[in-house]
């Protein structure tokens, strides 16, 4: 999702070099199992890449407008879609299409970490915005789905309980 105020700029100028274990500035800062790699306004909209730790469960939800590709760096993940569960150990990767309500497990200790790709761009900011609201976003321990749909609205997020 590009911003209006994000300015053009030439694929020259685009270009990077993150070194490992650093994340790129933003508008607010993330914890540690969070770091953003690229993005929406660095790649003109077309994605973001996070790296991510998945320290509690994403109960179901829909992107109604960007598919989601994980790839499992460390731990192991269950993914529920249509009905069925899925088991994603190191190495292995899922794409989520927009349009098909799932949801995330961590199934390992440490916390399953990956690299999460969605297209178009713009899930930091979701991120971002779910951060700053800060605890409002839970409700007895679990992710408040009524808080997060209000911050999900903008960027196409639903989440169902």
């Amino acid at each position: 999702m590009r911003n209006e105020t994000d300015e053009p700029s030439r694929p020259a100028e685009r270009f990077f070099v993150l070194p490992a274990g650093e994340r790129r500035p933003g508008r607010v800062p993330l914890p540690p199992g969070f770091a953003v790699k690229a993005r929406a306004n660095e790649t003109e909209g077309r994605l973001s890449v996070l790296e991510t730790q998945l320290d509690i469960d994403i109960p179901p939800h829909v992107h109604h407008g960007a598919d989601e590709f994980l790839y499992i760096l460390a731990g192991e993940m269950e993914v529920d879609i249509e009905g069925a569960t899925h088991r994603l150990t190191p190495g292995m990767c899922t794409l989520l299409p927009h349009g098909v309500p799932h949801a995330l497990r961590n199934a390992s200790q440490p916390p399953a970490r990956c690299l999460q790709i969605s297209s178009p761009g713009g899930w930091e900011s979701f991120v971002e915005d779910m951060f700053e609201a800060g605890p409002v976003v839970m409700k007895d321990g679990h992710p408040d789905l009524g808080r997060l749909n209000e911050i999900g609205a903008k960027y196409g997020m639903e989440y169902q309980g």
